[in-house]
């Protein structure tokens, strides 16, 4: 029998991210021998074994990481399908709101193009409601996965675009954002290399698919926390020129010579078929 039920993938997914029965058996809220039950009791259907068991504890067998990697995915589109066709449904109720898209968008970049979309977009004829959701670095993937967003503004090479459909909209330099008193703040130009190992003044650490990357830099939370840092001196980040629209006057942006251009692209899931979707993509096209 190749089915696979929703809970067994939950079980499984909560065993293989902890490789831990103990751990994930509170995670899911439940006790542990029925949770190690379940577990086994897939294995018998899949005639495969996906862990690996000794006294050292727990690990991924090369079918257990095959079906991790394809359960988040099946869990993620099940979220997606629940969360979209709440959306669509609110425009289906009496007195209900009018069709909805939510556009995820990384906090403080591509500030204009947003600008003229979101504009641009409620110009056109039966458009859509947008709900603009910021997210942090490399988090628009996962909002679209999971079904939270519909559409998103997603930067080439930070983001991946596996899996999506997509337009590229525009292509811009990169700048370093120092504290405006700083000795490299008066330079026209800075390298990578200038800003890596700056005395005092380390990079800030955004997270990656939830992990941070290692450093002595601060761990940024949000785009308040990482202004509010810069302006202290206590930290520099490297952002797309588009960024200068949310400096503040604490601060200096300088050109950086060896950064890879970004690309900014509008992408959305690959299936989807909405009507205002390919509105809004239309509208983004013709900027």
């Amino acid at each position: 029998m190749d089915a696979l039920e929703i809970r067994e993938l939950r079980y499984f997914v909560a065993v293989a991210e902890e490789l831990h029965f103990g751990r994930a058996a509170e995670r899911l809220g439940m006790a542990q021998p029925p949770l190690s039950r379940a577990i086994q009791q897939l294995e018998r259907r899949l005639g495969v074994r996906l862990l690996k068991r000794n006294r050292r504890g727990v690990a991924l067998t090369g079918a257990g990481e095959m079906l991790l990697h394809e359960g988040r995915a099946a869990l993620d589109a099940t979220t997606a399908a629940a969360r979209r066709t709440r959306r669509a449904g609110g425009a289906d109720s009496p007195g209900g709101p009018r069709n909805r898209l939510v556009l995820a968008v990384k906090a403080g970049a591509s500030h204009e193009l947003l600008h003229k979309l979101l504009d641009a977009y409620a110009a056109e004829p039966d458009a859509a409601e947008i709900e603009v959701l910021p997210s942090g670095t490399c988090e628009q993937e996962g909002m679209l996965r999971d079904g939270r967003a519909d559409v998103a503004l997603m930067h080439a090479p930070f983001n991946s675009l596996a899996g999506f459909d997509s337009e590229e909209l525009m292509t811009e330099g990169q700048i370093a954002v120092l504290p405006a008193g700083h000795p490299l703040a008066a330079r026209r130009t800075l390298s990578l290399a200038d800003v890596s190992d700056i005395p005092d003044l380390p990079l800030a650490r955004w997270s990656r698919h939830g992990t941070y990357p290692p450093g002595p830099g601060p761990e940024i939370h949000d785009q308040t926390q990482l202004a509010q840092l810069i302006a202290l001196g206590r930290t520099v980040a490297v952002y797309p020129d588009s960024a200068r629209a949310w400096l503040w006057a604490e601060h200096a942006a300088v050109p950086l010579t060896d950064a890879a251009p970004v690309v900014t692209h509008i992408a959305w899931p690959a299936h989807s078929s909405s009507p205002a979707l390919a509105g809004l993509v239309r509208t983004a096209t013709r900027l």
